[in-house]
């Protein structure tokens, strides 16, 4: 298993086996999936500024990963018409640089790349974690599971995850 990341005076080292950088290559590719470009208005103005759609998502784990800003329904989509096209776009860039930077062995990530690589884990975990319906008993639920379960391999892969995320963390601070 790899060791995570440490810090380095340029940035974070990151070290991961073949098989680590596949699974989290598989899963940021699932969620960039699910991040798609945010829909923009027919408005030549409105899509330079990046208005978009109003309505809150339908998909569990999107409403996780775009929750609304406010508790009041028509204020909460204004604020989603407004800001929702440019977080897919932030989401989707971190998650690019991931995979463009993931790679077996030993490597260098710049600082920049380095925090795209935090938000791009949370929004891993976020996503996992969702369809798990994880709660904060996780850790004691992983450790009642038996082996055989077939949930077993994605509860671990999400506290693998969770390793990574602040081994991250760690390093950058």
């Amino acid at each position: 298993m790899s060791s995570g990341f440490t810090s380095h005076k340029d940035g974070v080292i990151a070290e991961f086996e073949p098989a680590e950088v596949s699974i989290l290559k598989s899963l940021v590719s699932q969620v960039l999936g699910l991040v798609e470009p945010g829909l923009t208005s027919d408005d030549p103005l409105e899509r330079a500024l990046g208005i978009g759609a109003a309505q809150a998502p339908s998909d569990p784990v999107l409403k996780r990963l775009f929750p609304s800003a406010y508790e009041d329904d028509e204020d909460a989509a204004d604020f989603r018409r407004y800001t929702e096209a440019t977080l897919r776009e932030g989401k989707r860039a971190d998650a690019q640089t991931m995979l463009d930077t993931a790679k077996p062995g030993r490597s260098e990530l710049t600082a920049e790349q380095a925090q795209a690589w935090l938000r791009s884990l949370n929004d891993v975990r976020l996503a996992l974690g969702t369809r798990l319906e994880v709660t904060e008993e996780v850790h004691d639920e992983i450790a009642m599971m038996s082996e055989d379960d077939p949930r077993y391999p994605a509860y671990v892969t999400y506290d693998w995850l969770t390793y990574l995320q602040d081994s991250l963390v760690r390093a950058l601070w």
